[in-house]
């Protein structure tokens, strides 16, 4: 979470599909099933994908940003899909592999959906060892993804300028897009806290908030703390992600005393918060 080029890795490179028991669930990635079912925190996983290709070659170059999205997200057409209109938003962009073949296979097949196949296997083949709230997460995920999914690409597609209400609360690739351009080229922002700090933050924290998760958060709050404000949106379902379970979002984000960490509501798996260090 606060070195983007090794994140960046992780939502393009060839994940490694592990689990060594019932709690552990390495082989989702940065990804949740909160994240895979409701396709909530893909706002921060495309820009960061964005702003890996965007300034690949120094100058931005938005175009190819925007293939390099549609790459990752492409979805083979159904077998029996109506050849596309030109007006009509597509899903399947089998023609980018040449380009960017860790992205999308000759088959249409990008990244994500790749991704979420391979973990369906890997439960199915690994069902002994699964909890049951996995295996029950699983089952209506292999059912609903890929009609759910071809859905959401075609939503990304939606201009900024639709006069459509459909179209008016939804992630779009002009939003990532323009998010990348402001944010720049991937930095590792990893912040180091001297002993005094260390010890004020443990001094503050409740006996059931891990240290390593506060200070974490705290900072990337320091890393990510734009210059005109001292308020940074927290990517909780990412966090969630990165802590490889939902005990930061359900537990540990509601121990943060508010003489370490000010807080709004969250919502849509995000929410603003600033640190007091």
């Amino acid at each position: 979470m606060l070195n983007e080029i090794e994140e960046f890795k992780a939502y393009t490179d060839k994940p490694a599909y592990k689990c060594s028991g019932k709690r552990d669930l390495s082989f989702l990635g940065c990804f949740s099933f909160e994240m895979i079912m409701g396709f909530i925190g893909l706002n921060r996983v495309l820009t960061i994908i964005a702003r890996g290709y965007m300034f690949k070659n120094g100058a931005p170059d938005i175009d190819y940003a925007r293939q390099a999205l549609c790459a990752w997200c492409s979805i083979p057409d159904k077998k029996t899909a109506a050849p596309k209109e030109e007006w009509q938003f597509r899903t399947d962009f089998r023609e980018l592999h040449g380009e960017f073949s860790e992205l999308v296979d000759a088959k249409g097949q990008g990244w994500f959906y790749r991704h979420f196949h391979k973990i369906e296997k890997f439960i199915t083949k690994n069902s002994d060892i699964m909890s049951k709230a996995t295996l029950a997460k699983a089952e209506p995920l292999r059912k609903k993804f890929d009609d759910a999914w071809r859905d959401k690409v075609k939503q990304f597609q939606v201009s900024l300028y639709s006069p459509e209400t459909k179209g008016a609360w939804v992630l779009r690739f002009d939003d990532v897009l323009a998010d990348a351009l402001e944010l720049g080229p991937l930095t590792d922002k990893t912040v180091s806290f001297s002993e005094d700090e260390k010890e004020r933050i443990q001094a503050l924290l409740p006996d059931d908030l891990p240290y390593d998760v506060a200070e974490t958060v705290i900072a990337y709050c320091i890393a990510n703390k734009p210059a005109d404000s001292d308020y940074v949106i927290l990517p909780v379902s990412n966090f969630d992600a990165y802590f490889g379970n939902t005990s930061f979002s359900h537990k540990w984000l509601n121990l943060f005393p508010d003489t370490l960490l000010e807080r709004d509501k969250q919502s849509f798996g995000v929410c603003r918060v600033r640190a007091l260090i």
